[in-house]
């Protein structure tokens, strides 16, 4: 495994800066070299550095974030730092691999670091003698409480799960099913690649998914809304990242 990332920071706020540069001095596989106010003024060094990872806003003065993006070449891991939340969809186009809102607390900003630094990790070939995990199977079915019965569900049947209130209810191809559960509760025991939390009343069957058009999911006639809040992961997790 690579023993740091390199990286940069280009944001036109001084706080922003500060905050990024407290954050990245925590991280022993993180190694800053250097912080920008655009990125014109970083475009020169860029060439010569070639970064890991950028830390990039969107809104700047003379060339935002998202416009410099497909300028990079080659391009380095981009992590989107932003007050705002509106540009999850572009930033899933140009292939950004993580989109912050700001204020995001050090706990999320870890987090995506991390899974970044163990994904070059995992590309490096293995060690002489290494053994490869082999994946774990999915998660073929799960059991549930319904009124006063426990019911076997198979996932592959899942559809869409919606919020009701202290409910939810589980829509498969054949029947509508509702179960005293929380999300957070059932996230636990559906495969975690095979579904995504897209609201806070909505998890969807990413498999199932007809299409996505203006922040907006088809599954057959029912139409899922994608809030700003759940955006982000739920792009990435199309990604598969």
């Amino acid at each position: 495994m690579k023993e740091k990332l390199t990286c940069y920071i280009i944001d036109d706020e001084h706080l922003a800066q500060e905050i990024l540069e407290e954050y990245i001095a925590k991280i022993p596989f993180l190694e800053l070299k250097g912080t920008f106010m655009s990125p014109l003024e970083a475009a020169a060094q860029l060439d010569q550095d070639k970064p890991d990872l950028l830390f990039l806003d969107i809104n700047m003065p003379d060339l935002d974030g998202l416009s410099f993006i497909p300028m990079l070449n080659p391009k380095p891991m981009i992590i989107l730092t932003t007050a705002y939340d509106q540009y999850a969809l572009k930033a899933f186009e140009l292939e950004v691999k993580d989109y912050l809102v700001k204020p995001f607390s050090f706990e999320r900003f870890y987090k995506g670091v991390l899974r970044l630094y163990q994904e070059q990790g995992n590309r490096q070939l293995p060690e002489k003698g290494a053994v490869k995990a082999e994946p774990k199977g999915e998660q073929e079915y799960i059991f549930l409480k319904v009124g006063h019965r426990i019911q076997k569900i198979a996932t592959r049947d899942i559809l869409f799960v919606e919020g009701m209130k202290d409910y939810l209810r589980i829509h498969t191809a054949k029947e509508k099913i509702m179960t005293l559960m929380s999300f957070a509760k059932l996230e636990e025991v559906l495969p975690y690649f095979n579904f995504a939390r897209v609201h806070r009343s909505y998890l969807v069957a990413i498999e199932k998914i007809d299409h996505i058009e203006k922040n907006r999911i088809w599954i057959g006639d029912n139409v899922i809304p994608i809030s700003d809040s759940f955006s982000g992961g739920f792009y990435r997790k199309l990604k598969g990242i």
